[in-house]
């Protein structure tokens, strides 16, 4: 993580102990937490899963048990099955254990007929509602909270997790689920990595992660993921057809998936954002092999779906998508720097290289001077694809943009910003990632993207916003939640929302861990103003409603 925003991070750490005592009006020997904060530190609790209760971790809501009632676990075929019976039927307790059904993961597992929970040896917090594993990029923003609130044995973990994926599974899976062995998300690895040793100084644990960082990173930067065109990366999902996750939970009211609404669509729109023939057969009203491409790569990006890539996404495999990009460059100098702590100079030498590449590459094709925004590079058109999202200030958090860029994205700040906080893009599509809904991750990156170029008043503007609207919602209805209309300043989503899933998950890992990391940031006086703006109800200590 960039020095400047470490630093204003411990700052804020440290006003966020002060505003303890100042919201409480009690003395620093007598702390205690506003509820929604209390609620936060609760829910960490509430949404760890670990061996000892697999039993829960296993169930999926999104799909069924097995005919029996058990539900499957699959193990990597080095951990042997007869260990790994003994040790969790030691671990979970025999009524427990009887629950699950343990499995070896076959070689090929690309038509695996039952889909199960895939093991991690440690513990690890899951997003919460329908989200009951460990995801890709949702643990970086969780790792952040659990840093934030003293848990450093379970930030660790969820690191040696990660690490255990890239050494068994081949990469970060999208999340421990067999159905997403074929994609990865977001790669955040090196920042969870440097998150956990700043605090620990465990230089054999930071020497002992760079193989699997090494490994990673050429998943990202390998063919089909990498462009030879351009030398940049893109979202590639490995597998083939229809998402399992899509077929068997994202449905409407009338029980219909998102793949029939997508063919409903292809059959009543002309599209023009790129050629449609590609992605639906309109003579035997058919999606095609491209299409299911397209709509897991898509998945992979942890954006599913919006409309930045045309609609539903469906074009991004012919793009450089510039969050991604800017990533990798962050992977890039970040594993320059934990080389340089290892005292392998000459090594950490060829990372920044790859990096200074890549963030010339960046703003060579990406940076679009016309709008003062970032855009997506189509490489198959050569062009960039003006598409207003709030990933244009993902080249500013990994500190890529100049000065003079900087400036002309924060003054495009008034583009995208709501009465609740930032949207996500300026066009409302019925995606749930575009206008009017508004995600916690990019309100952070873009929150830290401005502060590292200085812009202070509107990161705390932005941060204020956001910061009301949960603890308003929060107030409301005794929970915090996955997403908000920034727009209407609710979490009710309305009825707008028409593709990918209906519900709001309630818990809700990355809201929680950027509610706090975004208050800590603020003043204590406006740390104080906002969390009296609200008042709890009478009796209310908060429910975390995270569990399935």
């Amino acid at each position: 993580m960039p020095g400047g925003i470490a630093l204003a991070k411990a700052l804020g750490l440290a006003a966020g102990i002060c505003l303890l005592a100042v919201v409480t009006h009690e003395s620093p020997s007598r702390l205690s937490y506003p509820p929604i904060l209390e609620y936060i530190r609760q829910t960490w609790k509430t949404l760890t899963r670990s061996n000892r209760g697999l039993a829960e971790a296993a169930v999926d809501p999104k799909f069924h048990p097995l005919a029996d009632g058990r539900w499957p676990v699959y193990i990597a075929e080095r951990e042997g099955l007869d260990r790994v019976n003994d040790q969790l039927r030691n671990a979970m307790g025999a009524p427990e254990f009887a629950k699950i059904e343990v499995r070896v993961l076959p070689r090929d597992s690309a038509h695996l007929s039952t889909p199960g929970l895939l093991y991690l040896p440690d513990p690890y917090v899951v997003p919460g509602g329908r989200f009951n594993e460990m995801y890709g990029w949702d643990s970086f923003f969780i790792q952040m909270g659990l840093l934030r609130d003293e848990q450093l044995d379970l930030a660790k973990d969820m690191a040696d997790n990660f690490l255990y994926e890239i050494r068994e599974y081949g990469k970060i899976l999208n999340a421990n689920r067999t159905y997403y062995l074929t994609r990865s998300q977001p790669p955040f690895l090196t920042e969870m990595i440097l998150g956990v040793y700043r605090r620990t100084q465990d230089r054999q644990w930071l020497a002992d992660s760079v193989p699997a960082i090494e490994t990673y990173y050429r998943y990202w930067v390998s063919q089909p993921h990498l462009t030879p065109e351009t030398g940049l990366s893109r979202y590639f999902d490995l597998g083939e057809g229809p998402a399992p996750e899509v077929l068997a939970a994202e449905l409407d009211k009338k029980g219909r998936s998102d793949y029939e609404l997508i063919r409903q669509y292809f059959r009543t729109h002309k599209v023009t954002d790129y050629d449609a023939s590609q992605y639906y057969d309109a003579a035997h009203d058919k999606l095609t092999d491209l299409f299911y491409q397209g709509d897991r790569s898509m998945r992979e990006s942890g954006f599913d779906p919006s409309s930045r890539f045309g609609p539903f996404s469906l074009d991004i495999i012919h793009y450089n998508p510039v969050c991604l990009n800017s990533l990798l460059y962050l992977m890039e100098t970040q594993t320059a720097e934990i080389l340089e702590i290892l005292n392998r100079g000459q090594e950490a030498g060829v990372w920044r290289d790859r990096s200074r590449e890549r963030g010339e590459k960046i703003n060579r094709l990406m940076w679009d001077a016309a709008h003062g925004l970032y855009f997506d590079y189509d490489f198959t058109h050569q062009r960039v694809r003006p598409y207003a999202f709030l990933t244009t200030f993902y080249p500013l958090w990994a500190g890529i943009a100049s000065r003079d860029q900087a400036s002309q994205v924060a003054r495009n700040v008034a583009v995208f910003e709501s009465a609740g906080g930032l949207r996500t893009s300026t066009t409302s599509t019925g995606d749930q990632w575009d206008s009017p809904y508004g995600w916690a991750p990019l309100q952070w990156i873009a929150v830290q993207g401005l502060r590292r170029y200085g812009y202070q008043q509107d990161a705390d503007r932005v941060s204020t916003k956001f910061l009301k609207l949960v603890l308003q919602e929060y107030e409301k209805h005794g929970t915090i939640v996955e997403k908000y209309d920034v727009v209407h300043n609710r979490s009710d989503l309305g009825r707008g929302l028409r593709f990918g899933y209906h519900s709001n998950e309630a818990g809700f890992g990355w809201t929680n861990a950027v509610f706090t990391g975004l208050l800590d940031q603020l003043p204590p006086k406006e740390q104080e103003a906002l969390l009296n703006s609200a008042p709890a109800k009478p009796g209310r200590t908060g429910r975390t409603q995270a569990r399935n």
